[in-house]
């Protein structure tokens, strides 16, 4: 195993191969895991090792699963599944679980599950029917994809990063046995961490994404190593508890810092005007905005905790 995830950076070679698919993206992420054993490294050096935003991305949020949920295996693809019809808060979670038998029985749908169509392993948030309060009951359930009552479709391609695959999964009687479900509150001890987990790592893998790029392409020192200082403090974050208010705005300020710094590759990319890398950055930096909303309220609820 490796740990000094910087130094790679900063001297491995910075032309990768070219990935078109999951299929080509996924033993290569394989191969990362074996070699970096931090989550947030893996995220890291996933981002290094990637043609496009879009295995940035992948490979930020596998490590992200990894961090918040240590048990997956290191070569199964997992997806946290949350976001419904109705929305991804709390009351919006109409997927079910009733007690069935020795067991439990899931009913519902999922919807933007992210690698859905080739997921090994879904991490299901489904309400505990039988719970009393008027609070939802949460609980997140391991769900093999394979599972008899699991049907998973495919959902169109997004508009920016769309080689990532999502999908629309439907739960009809799906049996499961009380291990599957995982110990705690499935909203607080799951589904909200990784809101801010999934920030860190997907961000951290999209800055040596860009790292790698201006290696590649020459980019002023000064703008490499503020994306190393940008890299090694996320480094640090992800040690840190991800519900407390000061990780959070510790965060916001690691990631408004990071957008300053992303807003500018295009003036540095003008160099290689006809870069494929380029045409695929200026389609797919919209991703970093996604859930914008959902981060400043994040940060304005924690300035509210710390008075």
């Amino acid at each position: 195993m490796r740990d000094d995830v910087l130094g790679h950076l900063l001297r491995a070679a910075n032309a990768v191969p070219e990935c078109p698919d999951v299929a080509r993206w996924w033993p290569a992420y394989r191969a990362l895991a074996r070699t970096w054993a931090n989550p947030m490294d893996r995220a890291i050096a996933a981002g290094f090792a990637a043609d496009r935003v879009a295995w940035a991305f992948a490979g930020g949020y596998q490590a992200a699963l990894q961090a918040l949920f240590p048990a997956i295996a290191d070569d199964t693809l997992a997806a946290l599944c949350v976001t419904e019809e109705a929305g991804n808060h709390p009351r919006a979670i109409g997927t079910k679980l009733r007690h069935a038998g020795d067991g439990w029985r899931l009913d519902g749908a999922k919807r933007w599950t992210t690698l859905g169509p080739q997921g090994a392993l879904f991490l299901v948030l489904a309400r505990d029917v039988a719970a009393p309060g008027e609070r939802p009951a949460l609980k997140v359930a391991r769900v093999p994809s394979g599972a008899p009552g699991v049907r998973v479709e495919a959902m169109p391609a997004t508009r920016f990063v769309p080689e990532v695959p999502h999908a629309q999964l439907h739960f009809e009687g799906v049996e499961l046995d009380d291990d599957a479900l995982l110990p705690g509150d499935g909203w607080a001890h799951y589904a909200k961490p990784f809101r801010t987990v999934e920030d860190a790592h997907v961000h951290a893998a999209v800055l040596a994404y860009l790292l790698r790029e201006a290696r590649r392409l020459g980019w002023p020192h000064a703008w490499i190593e503020r994306a190393a200082a940008l890299l090694l403090a996320l480094r640090a974050l992800a040690a840190e508890d991800p519900s407390r208010a000061t990780t959070h705005l510790a965060l916001a300020g690691i990631l408004e810092a990071g957008s300053a710094l992303m807003s500018e590759v295009e003036v540095h990319w003008r160099a290689a005007p006809d870069d494929a890398a380029r045409a695929r950055w200026l389609r797919d930096r919209e991703l970093m905005s996604v859930a914008s909303a959902a981060r400043a309220q994040r940060t304005e609820s924690a300035w509210r905790q710390l008075g």
